[in-house]
């Protein structure tokens, strides 16, 4: 009995199936009138700062010299926490061929939901949800465990240091992790478990396109998928502006290439497209704004943006695109990134109805066909 956890950077999941291995406290409300007693009042947050300066310093400390001291302090820390919270939005990838191949009832999963110190953590009562389908933070079925975390140290006697990644193929049996390599558990779920798919006919990888898919995939990881991390956790201006530029000349690439092609690897939607639609359905709601990709808005890109929505159309994938989770796992667990975890409403393109909107990309694959005849 096996199970997974997954992450789309909305929430970790963890998955089993069972025939395989692997697989506020109120306070009184004061008049407006009232007025606090000079003893009572709350101190100035200024006159404190300038108080504890004075005794530490004296008057002639340069303003320029505190400031210098705290930002040093914070830049180091902020090092320290980008190295240690950068995130990872494989697991999306792991839900949506989950979805497409119909395993959901053989590879059952476990939400996590991010939680005050950055870690990922599971929840006693499952979050509201008003649409049902779209999957939630809830209990850890498989283990019991309060955090990914736990999960990691079970049959560990010293705990567990490390960074618990999504997503995770957990062994139900032997109580261990049996793959966090997500690329891994996609191809294991496209073609290991067509017996116990609902959709086995459906192949992700086919054999005669796995050299445009390894091509592919070798472009859009490092540049995209990759790329909009470089930008965001860039710890310098001359690795954002390597990252910023790689990303942007990359999504050229590909708008120009899906202007004659359906799909990455033509009428055929392959795991390169899978992989590519999760950075791309997060890029103007998170990467636009929290990782300075500014450039261009993905909804400026109509060969990308109709892709997008080509993808997102086909049953059961926008039920893996929950947009709140997907805010909050970012903005309000990435604190050197956003440290007052203010979450900014959801942008109107990555609206439900926007991305429901004719795309009309099934053109292409006709147009294709039929040049194909004629030739032939």
């Amino acid at each position: 009995m096996s199970s997974v956890f997954l992450s789309s950077s909305q929430f970790p999941i963890f998955c089993t199936t069972k025939t395989h291995r692997f697989a506020c406290q109120a306070s009184p409300r004061m008049s407006m009138n009232q007025t606090t007693p000079p003893d009572q009042q709350s101190p100035n947050p200024k006159t404190i700062l300038s108080t504890i300066t004075n005794l530490l310093w004296g008057q002639s400390l340069p303003p320029g010299l505190l400031i210098s001291t705290v930002r040093t302090t914070w830049n180091s820390t902020w090092q320290l926490m980008m190295s240690q919270l950068a995130p990872s939005d494989s697991s999306g990838r792991t839900l949506i061929v989950r979805a497409l191949k119909g395993l959901e009832d053989a590879v059952p999963i476990s939400i996590a939901g991010p939680g005050q110190d950055g870690s990922w953590e599971f929840k006693d009562s499952p979050i509201s949800n008003k649409d049902r389908n779209i999957l939630v933070p809830g209990k850890d079925n498989a283990n019991g465990c309060r955090n990914l975390k736990g999960v990691y140290g079970l049959k560990r006697s010293g705990g567990y240091s490390g960074r618990a990644t999504v997503p995770m193929l957990w062994d139900v049996e032997k109580k261990e992790v049996g793959c966090n390599e997500s690329y891994d558990i996609i191809e294991f779920f496209n073609s290991g478990l067509n017996g116990l798919a609902r959709n086995p006919g459906l192949d992700l990888s086919p054999k005669e396109l796995k050299g445009k898919i390894g091509e592919w995939n070798g472009v859009i990881y490092p540049n995209i998928n990759n790329g909009v991390y470089r930008c965001g956790f860039a710890q310098s201006q001359d690795a954002y502006d390597s990252a910023v530029n790689g990303l942007f000349t990359t999504l050229e690439v590909v708008e120009d290439h899906l202007t004659t092609s359906r799909y990455l690897c033509g009428d055929t939607l392959t795991l390169a497209d899978v992989c590519l639609f999760t950075t791309l359905i997060r890029f103007d709601a998170v990467y636009n704004v929290l990782f300075k990709c500014t450039k261009k808005k993905l909804i400026e890109y109509p060969n990308l943006h109709g892709y997008l929505r080509d993808i997102y159309q086909m049953p059961k994938v926008a039920e893996t695109c929950n947009f709140s989770a997907i805010m909050d796992g970012y903005y309000k667990v990435l604190f050197p990134l956003n440290p007052g975890s203010i979450c900014p409403v959801i942008p109107s393109g990555c609206e439900h109805e926007v991305l429901n909107t004719p795309h009309n990309r099934e053109s292409l694959s006709l147009v294709n066909k039929t040049m194909h005849v004629s030739v032939a």
